[in-house]
């Protein structure tokens, strides 16, 4: 019998076979024309950060499935996808649940170490001069009976990732690489870019699948979104429904502090995940291992990580960075020559800061910073301009010479906080 459903899903599975090879105008007008995105979506759909091992076992198990139906990577015994990339502190899963069930799941990896998945075949040192973070989106699954139902999932979590890389991820551009079917949805739709004209076809990560990598400067996503949409019915005027609209269904992390990153894997996680389920550390090779070391450099994590192989050569020029770096993304003002200048920011450690400062500041000079910390907490701090950051205009790095209390307690709760829940809890840490 064939009911209105099933006539949906046949319609949306032929055009996901016919639009791909369309001539690129038809291809458009199909995409857009296909665009519903419910601006107030029933009370059944959540949405969130994964934290907990349940909510991160039932994405990996969902990406898994979608992963083997669509031949990107061969089934595990495990029954789940678990990357590397997951277990890093600088990627966020987020998911979609309705009636509690987890439907749909997209990650955001920050670039660290290890880098991206894509840049194993993709060039993005062109993106990196630009200036700004950068973070790939990756492993995006939604299941598959709400695949044909007008986006009621795929819509609402695109939204929540967008939100989530402006507001809370301090991204800039946006990084992806997909199987050549599937492009021509980025780019008719959300505008992504290609990074280059050819389809690599060979891309190890999802099971030697081709793939095509593009890139959307997200500085320019609101011009690009309003020249097309603005002009639209609320269900298809993505430019309003990914900038003003507020949906009740996102749950956003809590934050005491303005940090840009969300780690949620404890070493308790990162042993369930990685050597029991999957067994993803135990193939490691010795530089990979390093990375991680490095990366979770605390007592906490060490009993949970296999060790190197070997002892670390150091080379000149290499050595391992004395004091942590945290990411954050903190407003404020500069001091400097008499002038308040307004800085923001981008990252420190206990002795230093890197930060954009609207002003051109003399080397070996300096200047007082009032620095909002998180909306509760804020800092006073007399640093001395060391040189020009090589990764953004106008960012500076500079070393800090006088701090208050309220600094040294917040780079103490940085540093022994593992996961962002502590963070947001980080009174003890500040009390001491």
């Amino acid at each position: 019998m064939l009911t209105s459903r099933n006539v949906r899903f046949m319609f949306h599975r032929a055009a996901r076979t016919l639009i791909p090879v369309l001539p690129l105008f038809l291809r458009t007008r199909f995409y857009r024309r296909m665009i519903h995105c419910d601006p107030a979506p029933p009370n059944n759909l959540k949405l969130k950060l994964a934290e907990t091992q349940e909510e991160l076992e039932a994405c990996f198990k969902l990406l898994h499935g979608a992963y083997v139906r669509a031949g990107l990577q061969q089934p595990h015994p495990s029954g789940l996808r678990a990357t590397l990339y997951h277990a890093l502190p600088t990627t966020s899963t987020l998911l979609a649940s309705w009636d509690g069930e987890v439907v749909g799941t997209v990650s955001l990896v920050r670039q660290s170490k290890l880098g991206f998945p894509l840049q194993k075949i993709f060039d993005i040192r062109a993106i990196e001069q630009l200036g700004g973070n950068i973070a790939e989106v990756s492993a995006l699954a939604v299941a598959p009976r709400f695949q044909a139902r007008g986006g009621i999932i795929l819509f609402p979590l695109l939204k929540f990732m967008y939100e989530y890389a402006t507001r809370l991820f301090d991204t800039r551009h946006l990084v992806i690489a997909v199987n050549p079917r599937h492009i021509g949805f980025y780019e008719s739709i959300l505008f992504f870019r290609r990074l280059r004209k050819q389809t690599v076809e060979h891309y190890d990560f999802v099971n030697g699948a081709p793939a095509i990598g593009a890139t959307l400067d997200l500085h320019e996503a609101d011009r690009l979104l309003r020249g097309v949409y603005d002009h639209l019915d609320p269900a298809r005027n993505l430019y309003r429904y990914f900038k003003d609209l507020r949906l009740n269904n996102i749950a956003f992390p809590g934050k005491r502090f303005y940090t840009t990153t969300d780690p949620v894997m404890t070493p308790k996680l990162l042993d369930y995940f990685f050597n029991q389920r999957t067994q993803l550390f135990a193939s490691l090779g010795a530089n990979e291992l390093r990375a991680l070391h490095d990366i979770y450099d605390l007592p906490a994590y060490r009993s949970c990580l296999p060790p190197v192989p070997a002892p670390e050569t150091v080379t000149h020029g290499k050595e391992r960075r004395r004091h942590r770096r945290f990411s954050i993304s903190c407003p404020g003002q500069a001091s400097a020559g008499g002038e308040l200048v307004a800085v923001r920011v981008l990252e420190c450690s206990s002795m230093w800061v890197r930060a954009r400062i609207a002003k051109n500041l003399a080397i070996g000079g300096t200047c007082r910073l009032a620095v909002q910390l998180g909306a509760n907490d804020r800092t006073d701090l007399e640093a001395r301009v060391m040189r020009r950051a090589t990764s953004e205009k106008d960012t500076y790095i500079l070393q800090i010479e006088q701090a208050d209390l309220a600094w040294s307690k917040f780079v103490n709760a940085l540093s022994r906080a593992t996961t962002h829940q502590e963070l947001e809890h980080a009174t003890q840490f500040l009390e001491n």
